[in-house]
C-alpha cells in the first residue's frame, strides 16, 4: 500500500505540473497542433480544458460542502501565447487559493460515487494532481518531448486511481477474483472482486492475477495514454481483460 500525499505536497505538484503544462504549450510551434493522445483536440483545445477545468473546480471548492453539482463557469482562453500563459497561470492560482481557503477535510462536491476516496477538499486536489500530470504528458507528446510522470506523482497516482475509479459497491459480474499490481518503486495494492464489488486493500496472499510495472507506465496505462513498456504479468490475464471492459451500473 501507499500512504498518500499531504495536503501542502499536492498543492505543490498542482502548481508544478501545472507550470509543466504551460512550459510544453509555450514552447509548441502552433496551438493548432492535433493532440496524438486526445485526438478530437487541438493543443489549444487542451489548454481550454486545463483552464477553464481548473476554474470550474476552484469555484465547485469555494461553493461548499452543500454543493449539489458541479460549478458552472464561463471562460474563453485568448488565443494570444502571452496572454494564454497568463490566463492559465491564473487559473491555477485561483484553484490553489480555494483549495488553500477551504483546508483538507472540508466537504466538497465530486465526481465519483461508491468509491473508496472521500468526498473532501482533499480528494479534489488529490485528483487534480492527476489530471493536470496526465493532461501534462498529453501536451508533451504533442510537441514531441514526452516525459515520465514524476514518481511521487505516478505512485501516488497509481492509489488515487485504484480507490477513485476501481473501488465501487457495485457486484462484479464474473467469478471472483484478486487482483495485485506491484510497482517496480515498491508499493504494491491488492483488489478483490466479488458481489459486493471492488476494494482495494494490502497485499495479503496470492492473487488470481498480478501485473508488475514503473508507477509512470501504470497511470499512463490507466489513463489510454500508453501501453506499458515492460509489463510483468502473471497469472489470469482474463481478469484485467474483464476490468478494462466492466462499466459497473
Amino acid at each position: 500500500m501507499h500512504n498518500a500525499l499531504g495536503f501542502p505536497d499536492l498543492l505543490r505538484l498542482i502548481d508544478e505540473r501545472s507550470t509543466a503544462f504551460r512550459h510544453a504549450v509555450s514552447s509548441a510551434p502552433s496551438l493548432d497542433a492535433q493532440v496524438p493522445t486526445c485526438p478530437d483536440w487541438t493543443l489549444y483545445d487542451l489548454a481550454q480544458h486545463i483552464g477553464g477545468g481548473r476554474r470550474v473546480w476552484a469555484a465547485t471548492v469555494a461553493a461548499g460542502p452543500d454543493a449539489t453539482a458541479k460549478a458552472k463557469v464561463t471562460a474563453t482562453a485568448p488565443r494570444e501565447r502571452e496572454a494564454l500563459d497568463a490566463w492559465l497561470a491564473e487559473s491555477t492560482r485561483q484553484l490553489l487559493d480555494a483549495l488553500r481557503e477551504a483546508g483538507p477535510d472540508r466537504g466538497c462536491w465530486v465526481g465519483w460515487v461508491n468509491s473508496q476516496s472521500p468526498r473532501t477538499c482533499g480528494a479534489v486536489a488529490r485528483h487534480q494532481v492527476q489530471e493536470l500530470a496526465v493532461h501534462t504528458y498529453d501536451a508533451q507528446v504533442t510537441v514531441g518531448d514526452p516525459q515520465p510522470l514524476p514518481e511521487e506523482v505516478a505512485v501516488d497516482g497509481v492509489d488515487e486511481f485504484l480507490h477513485t475509479c476501481v473501488a465501487t459497491t457495485y457486484a462484479w459480474p464474473h467469478e471472483p477474483a484478486t487482483l495485485q499490481y506491484h510497482l517496480t518503486e515498491g508499493p504494491s495494492w491488492s483488489i478483490r472482486f466479488d458481489a459486493d464489488g471492488a476494494r482495494i486493500g494490502p497485499v495479503d496472499g496470492e492473487a488470481d492475477t498480478s501485473a508488475t510495472t514503473s508507477a509512470s507506465d501504470f497511470v499512463l496505462w490507466f489513463y489510454g495514454r500508453a501501453e506499458p513498456g515492460e509489463l510483468k504479468l502473471d497469472g489470469d490475464p482474463r481478469v484485467i481483460d474483464r476490468l478494462i471492459a466492466w462499466e459497473p451500473a
